[in-house]
């Protein structure tokens, strides 16, 4: 597969030697040349691509960046203006979303002086979109190993579940081995929630105690060389109830039937439908999010197991298969994978049991 810049310049460009991209945002400046800096831009022409940086950055990026000439400057839009010119570029992409309307207006009137127009369409963003949505074979490997911290982390998190741990306690132990087992950092603000603050989807780890008969839903992933790993698990601390039990066999079977029937072509929505179809029939109005997300580069990225979402399945794509029931006041279980599309159906990237585990 070629590198993310040469894909770039063969969807959007075309080989129109007047034509350029301006990729602005910090992520898509990461993901197209590997390299992290908080400031900078990166111009993309038919046969070239530069990495614009500031004295903070530029000799980091001169060892670091890749697919790119790194260029330093002290001025961006002067020396936007002189690369324009050098390769007599008439029409520059921005990206839409990523813009204020007073650095769209700054780039208006700087690529004018320079003879070029600022395309400011969806063009740059949805190309972006399309590329990152499928994930190269490489990019799936960092995603792995990513999710083998993760996995990691929830093997070495399940002696430490007792009865008057903390919540807090538990999600700073787990943040603690994985940035000691290599992650950058972790993937998102760990979810660990015991008892009734489990009904909170997203609930934020807190003093409250866990007790016996408690499910525990601990949402966590790593970060590892940009890309981002995602992963829930619910256990009980001691026996659970057989209403519990019937709770989390509902959840583990619609996670599953996902799994056994997404496909390339499925739109999406029909994935969250195999889902909410089995939860709906006995816990109506319990699974109140979307099924998944796509993972890579960002913790939520597209296309979305949604019902809004008709985006077809396609080999390469990283979604998250994460259902849940929700009762306020109780409980909540939540079990989820991220799953790799494949020719011919999906592959979990997730290793950790996803049995009731009874501590």
């Amino acid at each position: 597969m070629k590198n993310p810049i040469e894909r770039l310049q063969e969807t959007l460009l075309h080989g129109d030697a007047r034509k350029a991209a301006l990729v602005f945002s910090e992520r898509n400046r990461r993901y197209f040349t590997e390299f992290p800096a908080t400031d900078g831009a990166l111009l993309i022409t038919s046969e070239n691509a530069y990495l614009l940086m500031d004295f903070r950055y530029e000799e980091a990026a001169r060892y670091q960046a890749k697919y790119c000439e790194v260029v330093g400057f002290s001025n961006l839009n002067g020396k936007l203006g002189e690369l324009l010119k050098k390769h007599g570029i008439k029409e520059v992409y921005l990206e839409l979303e990523q813009l204020s309307v007073a650095q769209a207006r700054r780039f208006e009137k700087a690529f004018q002086s320079c003879g070029a127009e600022a395309v400011l369409d969806e063009s740059l963003d949805n190309v972006i979109r399309e590329q990152r949505m499928i994930k190269s074979p490489e990019e799936v490997k960092k995603i792995e190993a990513s999710q083998e911290i993760t996995d990691a982390a929830f093997e070495h998190i399940l002696p430490y579940i007792r009865e008057g741990v903390t919540e807090r306690e538990l999600a700073l132990e787990i943040e603690f081995f994985m940035r000691k087992n290599g992650a950058d950092n972790v993937a998102f603000e760990l979810i660990v929630a015991a008892g009734k603050n489990g009904s909170q989807c997203h609930a934020v780890p807190s003093e409250n105690q866990v007790q016996k008969g408690d499910f525990i839903t601990m949402d966590t992933g790593a970060l590892l060389d940009g890309y981002h790993s995602d992963m829930t698990r619910t256990v009980a601390l001691g026996h659970v109830s057989e209403e519990q039990r019937a709770v989390y066999e509902t959840v583990l079977r619609a996670h599953l039937a996902v799994i056994d029937q997404v496909k390339p072509g499925m739109p999406c929505c029909e994935a969250d439908k195999i889902a909410r179809d089995i939860i709906e029939k006995d816990y109506p109005g319990t699974f109140g999010h979307g099924l998944g997300h796509g993972v890579g580069f960002e913790i939520h990225e597209w296309p979305r197991f949604a019902a809004h979402d008709a985006t077809p399945c396609a080999e390469g794509m990283v979604i998250t298969d994460e259902p849940g029931i929700y009762l306020p006041a109780k409980y909540g279980v939540r079990i989820e994978d991220m799953l790799l599309i494949t020719a011919d159906g999906c592959r979990s990237l997730t290793k950790s049991p996803k049995e009731l585990i009874e501590l």
